[in-house]
């Protein structure tokens, strides 16, 4: 294929049974995925599915992911509805069409809206995020704890030999040590695993539907939490409040969720200097300001309940 996006777009939807009465593909450049995106117009001009498409190498986690989409919205999540996924093997190509959820990305609107309205608005997000959550995992899989102790020697050791370093990096690495038996005995359940303003649709001051299910994981709950203090809160603290108090029934969590919260913040600072330095080096320097942020938030973990919620509230 290409590189103009219209070409290929054309090529697609000739390729592609279920675009067959669409009118255009309009590309969308959005967000860190490989997946290449287009919003799908119908007939009558308007937006009415995304369709993705990637490396027919990624095809076997792109059909977990679509299960786990069909398993989503059969729980009753606002969120895309699948309409189709196949391969092109003559373009190596793979796609998935979900259906397309009207409204503006929250990460754009809130900032206009009324400090009622983004608290709402984040209760809408934690309720939603909830009733994800509840999802138990459909098949034998190993413990939270042994696969994200796997998962954080490794970002440990890569972090190690990055050559960037966090300030007051020792304090935090013992911080992590000492709190890393938190993990024991957490639950394997449904995770949106990027659960953030930039993947929520907003329309007419609500929430209209949670978006990119590409990361979707099993594990803690808690753990979803990690991008209310790396990027929620950076977009909005009243959303963020809102968000974790509509998930725990208009009220405060308790003091074991602050503390698996920091922890998993704390795992996401290493891991996060680790990613970007593979995946957007240049973007590295605004990663360690974000990251010094939240640590400022937690006065270096020495409290688990960040400023701006106890501020806020």
């Amino acid at each position: 294929m290409g590189n103009d996006k219209r070409i290929d777009a054309e090529l697609l939807r000739g390729r592609i049974s279920n675009l067959n009465d669409s009118s255009r593909l309009e590309h969308l450049n959005k967000g860190y995925s490989s997946d290449v995106k287009y919003v799908v117009y119908g007939g009558d001009g308007r937006p009415q599915s995304i369709l993705r498409t990637y490396a027919i190498s990624q095809e076997a986690g792109k059909r977990m992911e679509y299960d786990n989409l069909l398993l989503a919205a059969a729980n009753g999540a606002k969120c895309s509805k699948p309409i189709a996924i196949g391969v092109l093997p003559e373009l190596e190509l793979g796609y998935m069409i979900v259906t397309y959820i009207d409204g503006d990305e929250a990460a754009e609107a809130l900032p206009s809206l009324s400090e009622q309205v983004q608290f709402a608005i984040g209760v809408q997000a934690g309720e939603e995020l909830q009733l994800l959550n509840r999802i138990g995992c459909p098949v034998p899989m190993a413990s939270w704890q042994e696969r994200m102790l796997a998962k954080h020697r490794r970002y440990r050791t890569a972090y190690a030999g990055c050559g960037v370093s966090i300030r007051g990096e020792a304090k935090l690495l013992a911080f992590l040590d000492d709190h890393l038996r938190l993990m024991e005995d957490r639950p394997n359940r449904f995770q949106h695993d990027d659960f953030h303003p930039a993947n929520l649709i907003v329309k007419d001051g609500a929430l209209s539907g949670v978006i990119d299910f590409n990361r979707c994981d099993w594990g803690d709950p808690v753990h979803e939490f990690v991008k209310v203090g790396m990027f929620s809160a950076e977009v909005s603290v009243p959303f963020a409040i809102g968000q974790i108090q509509g998930y725990h029934g208009l009220g405060d969590p308790n003091e074991p969720f602050w503390r698996l919260y920091s922890l998993y913040l704390g795992m996401t600072m290493i891991s996060s200097v680790v990613w970007t330095l593979q995946v957007v080096p240049g973007e590295i320097d605004d990663m360690l300001a974000r990251i010094q942020r939240v640590l400022d938030d937690h006065d270096g973990f020495d409290r688990i309940v960040p400023k701006w919620y106890s501020a806020g509230k």
